[in-house]
């Protein structure tokens, strides 16, 4: 009997669809449902503070350019990896985070910790040509950044967004202010105040 029932679930795709998408549905919920009730993932860490307006573009566009693909921000709890970057990644520090940046893929070095390690000059000479500070760099240039201006239209929108969905303790003064605060400040600024800013929780 058992193997008949086994064997109707085999041969029919729908009902085989079904079935694996509850098991998914349950496995997910047995890993996820614990951690939205643990303080330690869900609560910012002591120093942390929203991005400004103009770290905010600048992390818009280290996603569109895809900064993210090659640089992960997710020190794992290794000796190797704390010598190298600092203090291992803590879910507490992300918890504003949207979406989240955290990931293993590293071509490039980890970012986790990158904010003031260098100068806003050394940043702006890597992102303009990575080899003039790097000789053994396989990243590209970004020159490009210099030459766009912000016009801080969408920003207020921003952080609105991010206060009024995901919770992040935005001022109504910080989200008039925001379009103002980037206005006429180049991606290239606004880039590297968000590679600044990375990290700063945790210093």
């Amino acid at each position: 009997m058992a193997s008949n029932r086994h064997e109707i679930v085999e041969k029919n795709v729908g009902l085989l669809a079904i079935l694996i998408i509850i098991a998914i549905s349950f496995g997910a919920l047995v890993e996820i449902t614990p951690l939205i009730y643990q303080d330690q993932t869900t609560e910012p860490v002591k120093n942390l503070r929203p991005y400004t307006a103009l770290e905010m573009e600048g992390r818009d566009i280290y996603i569109r350019e895809g900064c993210n693909v090659c640089h992960s921000q997710m020190v794992r709890p290794f000796r190797s990896e704390t010598e190298r970057y600092g203090h291992y990644s803590v879910a507490g520090e992300s918890v504003w985070e949207h979406p989240f940046l955290w990931g293993s893929k590293r071509t490039g070095p980890d970012l986790a910790r990158v904010g003031g390690r260098y100068s806003d000059d050394w940043h702006r000479v890597h992102l303009r040509n990575p080899r003039a500070v790097v000789p053994e760099s396989n990243m590209p240039g970004f020159p490009w950044l210099e030459e766009n201006v912000l016009d801080g239209k969408l920003t207020s929108k921003k952080l609105a967004t991010f206060r009024d969905v995901f919770g992040v303790p935005y001022t109504d003064e910080q989200v008039a202010n925001a379009g103002d605060a980037v206005k006429g400040k180049t991606e290239m600024d606004a880039l590297i105040a968000y590679l600044q800013s990375i990290g700063h929780a945790m210093k």
